[in-house]
């Protein structure tokens, strides 16, 4: 089974633009733990991730002992996001054939999942990967998306928007 992690970055992002419901296109169970969703303070972002998590299943828990361990295996805050958001990956309650998939533009913590066996993809992977999967979501829908994420604030430099457009 693969789990989902997805971080702050990525959950404003997407809910600054009201697109939080591209995260349903990855297989799997998502998990936004609570302490990551408590990142999330800016509107309309903050209301878009309340309503997509009322309306969605996700796993928004972490055992504490998981967080204890991510927290001290990789020096963090137990009390953190970070530690919420790659506890997942130290959770050997659940069977071996998992795959983690960890969702953030967080240059750290990616760099972190990845070191922990993850992958990682950001916020343009997610509209990527939408695009990809629904034959209703159009190629120029999805370069809109990029275009609607570029003028929200989400940094992109020509280089990286020409890449994110191209890959769709």
């Amino acid at each position: 089974m693969t789990f989902v992690h997805v971080g702050p970055t990525v959950l404003y992002d997407l809910g600054q633009i009201g697109e939080l419901d591209l995260l349903t296109y990855f297989d799997g169970a998502i998990v936004v733990p609570a302490a990551v969703r408590a990142q999330i303070t800016t509107e309309p972002a903050a209301t878009n991730l309340a309503q997509f998590l009322e309306e969605s299943t996700v796993i928004t828990s972490v055992r504490p002992e998981v967080r204890e361990q991510a927290a001290s295996a990789l020096g963090l805050d137990p009390d953190g996001y970070e530690a919420a958001l790659l506890g997942g990956l130290f959770d050997e309650s659940i069977d071996e054939d998992r795959t983690v998939l960890v969702l953030s533009d967080d240059r750290r913590l990616r760099a972190l999942a990845e070191g922990l066996g993850a992958s990682v993809t950001g916020t343009f992977g997610v509209v990527v990967r939408a695009a990809v999967e629904d034959k209703y979501l159009s190629a120029g829908q999805a370069k809109r998306i990029v275009s609607r994420l570029d003028h929200h604030g989400v940094q992109l430099t020509g280089q990286l928007k020409s890449a994110a457009i191209g890959e769709l």
